[in-house]
C-alpha cells in the first residue's frame, strides 16, 4: 500500500536523515527535543498536503506565488524583533516562523515556471534578474547571508537548465567574475571577517575563528567509531556553538564517528540521486524543472553545510536538511520533499498510461 502511494526509494533516506536528527538533537539538546518532534509533526502534514498537489494545476498561479512571496518577506521587518542583530522571525504564538526559509520551495516552483519551454535570451535573463533581486534584497538586508546564497543556488541553477548555449554560459562566467569584488563591498563588517579567518582561523581564535575550530575539534575527536551518543565532549561542555542547528554535523561525527558520518552522507546521496532520476525520468520538462531547482537548493545546503562544519568552506549560517533542529528548515525540507512526491506520482501515472 505505501509503496503504491508514494515514491519508497525517495521518502526512505529523508526517513533515517530524520532519525539521524532526532537522535542528535536528543543528546546535545535534549530541551531542544520537544519542539523538535512538534516540527516533524507539522512537517509531515506538510508534506502530505504538497505530495497531493498537481503543480500543474499551480503554474499558472506562479505570478500570485511570487507576489504571495514578496510580501511575506517584507513581514519580518514590520513583525518581527531584533535577534543577534537580525530580523528574520514572525512570532507566531510561542513559536516563530522564518519566512526566507519557507519561499525557498515556491521560488524553485516560481524560476521553473519562468523558464517553462523557453530558450535562454540575454534579454529574458535581465527580466529574470529583476524578477529575483527584490527577493535577494529583503533577505540580504535582514541580514541573511545563508539563505541569500541559497536562493542564488536556485536562481543560477535554473538558468543551467534553460536551454542556454555554451557561448552564453562562458558570458555570464566572465561577468559574474567581474561583478564579485562588488559583492565582497556589500558584505557587512562581520561578514568579510568571516570569510577572513576562514583562511586563517587561528589568527582570532576566540573571536571570529573559534566556530570554525571548535567545529574541525569535534569532528576530528570523533574518531572512527564515536564517543557515544551523550558523550561528545565539545558539545556536551558548549565549546561546539550552535550545536544542534548549523553545527549538528559536527555534533554527530564527535558522537557517531566516521561511520555515522559517512551513513548519513550514504543517504543524502540516495536522496540526491533519487530526485535526478526523477528528472531524467520527467516527460513534462517543466516538473523536471521544479525537482531540479529542488535538487540544486538542497544539494547547496547540505554541500556549505557539512562543508563549513568540516572547515572546508566559510561559517554562512546554513542548516542541514532534514537533521537540524529548526521548524522553518525543517518546514520548507519537508514541502521541498512533498512537491518531490508528488512529481515522482506524476511520472509513474504518466508512464502507466504511456505502457497502456
Amino acid at each position: 500500500m505505501f509503496r503504491k502511494k508514494f515514491d519508497f526509494y525517495l521518502i526512505l533516506p529523508v526517513i533515517f536523515l530524520l532519525c539521524f536528527g532526532v537522535g542528535t538533537i536528543s543528546s546535545v539538546s535534549p530541551a531542544n527535543l520537544s519542539n523538535h518532534l512538534i516540527y516533524i509533526f507539522i512537517s509531515i502534514i506538510f508534506f502530505l498536503i504538497f505530495s497531493w498537489v498537481d503543480l500543474e494545476m499551480v503554474f499558472p498561479f506562479s505570478p500570485f506565488i511570487y507576489l504571495f512571496s514578496l510580501g511575506f518577506l517584507i513581514l519580518p521587518f514590520i513583525l518581527g524583533t531584533v535577534t543577534r542583530g537580525s530580523v528574520r522571525w514572525i512570532p507566531i504564538g510561542g513559536y516563530t516562523i522564518q519566512p526566507s526559509e519557507i519561499i525557498k520551495p515556491f521560488l524553485g516552483v516560481i524560476a521553473a515556471w519562468y523558464w517553462a519551454k523557453k530558450d535562454f535570451t540575454f534579454k529574458r535573463f535581465f527580466y529574470y534578474c529583476l524578477l529575483f533581486l527584490p527577493v535577494l534584497l529583503l533577505i540580504f538586508f535582514q541580514p541573511d547571508l545563508g539563505s541569500t546564497l541559497v536562493v542564488l543556488s536556485i536562481f543560477g541553477g535554473m538558468i543551467l537548465v534553460s536551454k542556454i548555449k555554451f557561448k552564453q554560459v562562458l558570458v555570464l562566467l566572465l561577468a559574474s567574475v567581474l561583478i564579485l569584488p562588488l559583492g565582497l563591498v556589500v558584505l557587512k563588517p562581520y561578514q568579510r571577517l568571516r570569510l577572513i579567518h576562514f583562511i586563517n582561523p587561528y589568527s582570532d581564535p576566540l573571536g571570529e575563528g573559534y566556530n570554525v575550530i571548535q567545529a574541525k575539534i569535534a569532528v576530528g575527536s570523533g574518531g572512527v567509531s564515536g564517543k557515544g551518543l551523550g558523550h561528545g565532549t565539545q558539545s556536551h561542555l558548549s565549546f561546539l556553538p550552535e550545536r544542534h542547528t548549523d553545527f549538528i554535523f559536527a555534533s554527530l561525527a564527535e558522537e557517531l564517528g566516521f561511520f555515522g558520518s559517512a551513513l548519513v552522507l550514504f543517504f543524502y546521496f540516495l536522496f540526491f540521486l533519487k530526485i535526478l532520476k526523477i528528472v531524467a525520468q520527467c516527460q513534462d520538462s517543466t516538473m523536471g524543472a521544479v525537482a531540479f531547482s529542488i535538487f540544486f537548493y538542497l544539494a547547496f545546503q547540505t554541500i556549505v553545510n557539512i562543508g563549513m562544519n568540516m572547515g572546508l568552506l566559510p561559517i554562512t549560517g546554513i542548516t542541514l536538511p532534514f537533521v537540524s533542529y529548526g521548524g522553518s528548515s525543517l518546514l520548507a525540507s519537508m514541502m521541498s520533499l512533498g512537491i518531490l512526491e508528488s512529481i515522482s506520482r506524476r511520472r509513474a501515472k504518466e508512464e502507466v498510461i504511456e505502457i497502456r
